[in-house]
């Protein structure tokens, strides 16, 4: 779905810390001596985004759809205007889609207290799922939230925050059944679901909280160029949230999904930090129709800090996974993994660095979710070259893993060695760090 190809006034980002300024003025037009970052492209040969087209975001603009936004509802504004004209939009100081808290949303008599009262298992049990006016009013609420947190990105956009403290605080970025998009030099504090459910039934009927909300979501959309963005939990870290009915009361999901059909997209420069569920590319098992040939990705020069699991987790795609580091901390050892090999998943992941605590298993740095062959060459674990499928299999044999993603990538940029990635990657990864 390529809506529109503008090309006229760009400028190719190239791989790596590229010297600019942002222009702040709303203008469009960088001061002398300057470059502005949101007219800049994604430069040839860059990943999958950089495929069939390349990905321009809105990098044609005119003045007339050039955005500096400092609140929430001048950012949704922005977005609405327009159309799928070309437009940029630079958001200056962090804006916070929640800025009146989570009571602001709740409606039709919903009560966290009489929530737990009702729905305890004790008193409920855990044969069906939950109903009733709690229940009701728990859905009512969450819609309230949905409507006000969620910003629908159009074709043709560039995003970009100004400075070196910039972003998104309790916002979801939905880039859906769109064309043409890209984020970047933003941190993004992941969205915290006011209302999880809670599902007596899930969990072999242990029950569990359930939550909404990306950080960003890809779905259905095609060309995406996420760089230099941070992605975080920030001020609300899972190891914070209350436990009720002896299960986390989880109000996270992903930080950034790619899924129904999503296609050429690349993912670089970014940090994700401190999240459980950090990327799931194709959602579905059941997805072949929508999702075969599709879901290609490339992620490269990223740092994962802090991580549990989904890094990426993939069904389906072709995705290339270069140049990233690793870092699992010790609270994490036991309960962990970073890539995930689902169903007809072509994952090839090559050149990566990935640093473990004293006892953590190696052999889960891979988890095995279907029959998937995959590519994991030249990686390093704590500074050693580590054949990450040959410790999996002897470390965990009931999940054998096979050899062969059956494709080889052509559009990577520099590779850098995997012993140089933690000092690299360290300095020059995240927001603030587009230099």
């Amino acid at each position: 779905m390529r809506a529109h190809a503008w090309h006229a006034h760009a400028i190719t980002a190239f791989v790596g810390c590229t010297a600019l300024v942002l222009g702040v003025a709303g203008t469009g037009v960088a001061q002398a001596g300057e470059r502005d970052l949101g007219r800049q492209v994604l430069g040839a040969g860059d990943g999958w985004g950089s495929a069939e087209g390349g990905t321009t975001g809105g990098s044609a603009a005119d003045a007339e759809h050039v955005y500096t936004v400092t609140t929430w509802a001048e950012f949704k504004a922005a977005l609405r205007d327009g159309g799928d004209a070309p437009k940029i939009i630079k958001i200056k100081g962090m804006i916070d889609a929640v800025s009146q808290g989570c009571e602001a949303f709740v409606t039709g008599g919903y009560d966290l207290q009489q929530y737990l009262k009702d729905y305890d298992p004790a008193v409920y049990g855990n044969d069906k799922v939950a109903m009733g006016p709690q229940e009701d009013a728990r859905v009512a609420s969450a819609a309230r939230q949905d409507a006000e947190i969620k910003a629908n990105i159009p074709s043709n956009t560039t995003i970009v925050g100004v400075g070196r403290n910039s972003g998104i605080l309790g916002g979801s970025l939905q880039i859906r059944g769109v064309s043409n998009v890209i984020v970047r030099n933003l941190t993004v504090e992941a969205p915290l679901d006011c209302f999880p459910k809670w599902d007596p039934t899930d969990d072999g009927n242990t029950g569990n909280w359930n939550s909404e909300y990306d950080a960003v979501v890809v779905y259905g959309t095609d060309h995406v160029w996420l760089d230099h963005n941070t992605f975080t939990d920030g001020r609300y870290p899972d190891s914070e949230r209350p436990v009720y009915f002896g299960k986390v009361f989880q109000q996270h999901d992903g930080l950034t999904d790619i899924v129904r059909g999503a296609n050429h997209v690349t993912v670089s420069w970014n940090r994700f930090e401190n999240h459980d569920k950090n990327m799931l590319i194709g959602n579905s098992d059941g997805s072949a129709a929508q999702d075969a040939g599709k879901l290609k990705v490339t992620l490269h020069h990223n740092r994962f800090e802090g991580i549990l699991q989904r890094s990426p987790r993939v069904r389906f795609g072709q995705v290339d996974v270069y140049n990233n580091h690793y870092v699992v901390n010790e609270e994490q050892k036991d309960d962990y993994y970073v890539f995930g090999v689902g169903v007809s998943s072509q994952l090839y992941a090559t050149d990566n660095a990935v640093t473990l605590p004293a006892g953590a298993k190696v052999g889960k740095v891979l988890k095995k979710w279907s029959e998937s062959p995959l590519t994991a060459e030249n990686n390093y674990v704590n500074g050693r070259l580590t054949d990450l499928i040959a410790v999996h299999n002897a470390e965990i044999p009931a999940e054998t893993l096979q050899s062969g993603a059956g494709w080889t990538p052509t559009l990577r940029g520099k590779v850098d060695h995997p012993r140089a990635l933690p000092a690299i990657l360290k300095a020059r990864a995240g927001a603030g760090k587009v230099c």
